[in-house]
Formats: structure tokens, C-alpha cells, sequence
């Protein structure tokens, strides 16, 4: 079974308009609620392509409870630890000719709520999937990750940077998913070439990583595998007339990423290019794609 951890979820508020003035009254011309946080988009991501996942995090307030009922009406099971005090954030995303970004606080945990969360990840077994991603929220520090992978057997997904992925890589995980921005903040120096990145992608493996998963936005991406191999994608052509829209993309890419793993877990190079049409089919939709869109992508590379 596959799970993932959304420590600081919230409500997505995508609203599309025209332009952005500051200072003035912005008219939109479409807006809806989506789930937001890294690990619920990538459950909704894993529940198009059919594979079933539950979504573990922290909820409260009416908007938690909205939430959960948006998580449901995409067949995604939640099993939140409930936080009383507070509301689950709400995060507000104008969608222009470029994707401007207001995310909420989020709740404040208690050292309550995160042992709560820890004795349910301690009950998953060793062939278990856990993916954990996104922001750490008030009341949590960098080491959270790394405490959560310590506590369970199953094998681990880690999508983090800085310090927080650090202490992570010191319990192996399966795959992380750094970008091309994120990775750089490993480098030993200026990273002027493909190479230097690829370096990077090895001193983060030799640091735990089993493979190294790394975005590079309108490039595609590139994979170090357990292999020691170094697969690369270029993103697929999209028929024209879609408009671009990177809300989620990176976390679209990782459920590709999985889903292909689960059908053919040792064909690298193809799951490398289905993630990689996963994540372009994401920056050309409204928000998560249809699976079926990510494959007519996959077979089109």
C-alpha cells in the first residue's frame, strides 16, 4: 500500500485572470477549490492512474473538514490526526500569464499531535510505500522527516530540501525528488553544466539517496538510478493552444514516477520518461492531469 504524509495540507483557492494589478480590482474569469500540499497531490496523482494510496497528515476546522470531503470525492482516503485548535490553510494562487502565490501559516502542532502521527506510520510494514513532502509547519522542526522515517519499515519517499532532506538521507530513503534549484544548494561550487549537477545527484546518493530523481522544468529531468546509471528525458511536444500552468507539476512528475515504478519497477529509462510526461500533462491541465493525457504524452516521446 502506498501512503502519503502532507504535514501543513491546506486548500488550494486557484482563481484565473486576465492580469494582475496591484492596488486595483482584479476580475477572474474561473476559480475552484482543489486539495492543496505535496503529498495529497500526489495521492489524487496516484488515484487517476487507478493505484489506491491514503493520504496521513494533520486537519482542523471547517476547512479541514472540506478537505477531507474533496480527498474522498477523488477516491483518496484520509487519516488525519485531528489538530483542535485552528484551520487547515488556505492558499491562494492567481493564475496569469504567470502563477503568483499566497500560501496560508497552517496550524501550529503539539508534540501531541506529532506522536500521533508517528504511531500510525509505525504500523506500516516493509512493503509499504510512505511519501513524505512538502512544508514543515509551526510547532515542527527540520529533523520531522527524519524522525517519521525512523519510526516506520516501509520503504520512503522523501520530496525536501536544505536541512530537513540532510537529516533524511541519514535513513536511506527509496527516492528523492530535488530540483534543479534544490540540488544546487549541495554543490561543492557553481554549477555550470549538466555534469556539475550530476555530481551533485552522486554526493546525495553517497549521502543515502537510493535514487535521485532531479526537475529541470522546461528540460525535463534526470534520474541517478540504484544502477548507477544517469537516465535523462526532454518533456514531450503539447498540442498547441494549452496554456502553461506549473501548479503541481513537480508533484504530478512524482506520481508518474511511482505509478510507472509499480508496473515495471526496473525499466528506468521508461519510467524516467513517463514521469516526465506525467509532469508535463500536469503543467498543461488545470491541476492534477488525467492519466489518460499522460499517457497519449508518454507514447508520443
Amino acid at each position: 500500500m502506498i501512503y502519503t504524509v502532507t504535514l501543513n495540507p491546506g486548500l488550494d483557492y486557484n482563481l484565473y485572470a486576465n492580469t494582475m494589478d496591484y492596488g486595483k480590482t482584479n476580475r477572474c474569469h474561473d476559480e475552484y477549490f482543489v486539495p492543496g500540499g505535496k503529498g495529497m497531490n500526489v495521492s489524487v496523482m496516484l488515484s487517476n492512474f487507478g493505484i489506491p494510496s491514503v493520504a496521513f497528515g494533520f486537519a482542523s476546522g471547517f476547512t479541514g473538514r472540506e478537505l477531507v470531503r474533496l480527498m474522498a470525492e477523488r477516491d483518496v482516503p484520509c487519516d488525519f490526526v485531528d489538530v483542535e485548535e485552528g484551520f487547515t490553510r488556505i492558499n491562494v494562487k492567481v493564475i496569469t500569464e504567470k502563477v503568483t502565490e499566497y500560501n496560508g501559516a497552517g496550524i501550529s502542532l503539539k508534540e501531541e499531535h506529532i506522536r500521533a502521527l508517528e504511531e500510525k506510520i509505525a504500523a506500516l510494514n516493509e512493503d509499504d510505500m510512505l511519501i513524505m513532502s512538502g512544508s514543515i509547519p509551526k510547532g515542527a522542526d527540520s529533523g520531522i522527516y527524519a524522525r517519521l522515517m525512523a519510526a516506520t519499515r516501509a520503504r520512503t519517499v522523501l520530496d525536501t530540501s536544505g536541512e530537513s532532506l540532510v537529516k533524511g538521507l541519514a535513513h536511506k530513503p527509496f527516492l528523492i525528488k530535488p530540483n534543479d534549484e534544490e540540488i544546487a544548494a549541495f554543490a561543492d561550487g557553481p554549477i555550470t553544466c549538466m555534469d556539475d549537477m550530476i555530481a551533485t545527484a552522486h554526493k546525495l546518493q553517497n549521502m543515502g539517496a537510493e535514487n535521485v530523481l532531479v526537475s529541470l522544468g522546461a528540460d525535463g529531468a534526470f534520474l541517478l538510478a540504484s544502477d548507477g546509471k544517469v537516465y535523462a528525458a526532454e518533456p514531450p511536444r503539447v498540442p498547441d493552444g494549452l496554456k502553461l500552468n506549473t501548479v503541481a507539476a513537480g508533484d504530478s512528475m512524482l506520481g508518474g514516477f511511482l505509478y510507472a515504478w509499480t508496473q515495471t519497477p526496473t525499466e528506468f529509462e521508461e519510467i524516467l520518461k513517463f514521469s516526465v510526461a506525467t509532469g508535463t500533462a500536469a503543467a498543461y491541465s488545470h491541476w492534477i492531469p488525467e492519466a489518460e493525457f499522460a499517457h497519449r504524452l508518454y507514447e508520443s516521446m
